[in-house]
């Protein structure tokens, strides 16, 4: 799961993957704004077939956090 969130980050900020660790901060080390963050999560929503609390992700700091809630969301 973790390499295709990172995929789906790096399409949406338009960096190359290898650049994106799981922890990797994702405002100060790349930038990531709210915007940015939205989008990135209509897009897990949409790969993954959940429905994800907006607020809840949008205070996560690494990538790593939105891998661990997503594998919740998604085996839960």
């Amino acid at each position: 799961m973790l390499e295709k969130i990172t995929q789906l980050l790096a399409d949406q900020i338009k960096v190359d993957p290898a650049t994106i660790k799981p922890d990797t901060n994702l405002k100060d080390d790349l930038g990531v704004d709210s915007l940015d963050i939205f989008e990135f999560i209509m897009a897990c929503e949409e790969e993954f077939d959940v429905e994800i609390d907006t607020e809840e992700v949008a205070n996560f700091t690494t990538l790593a956090e939105v891998e661990k809630y997503l594998e919740g969301m998604v085996q839960g």
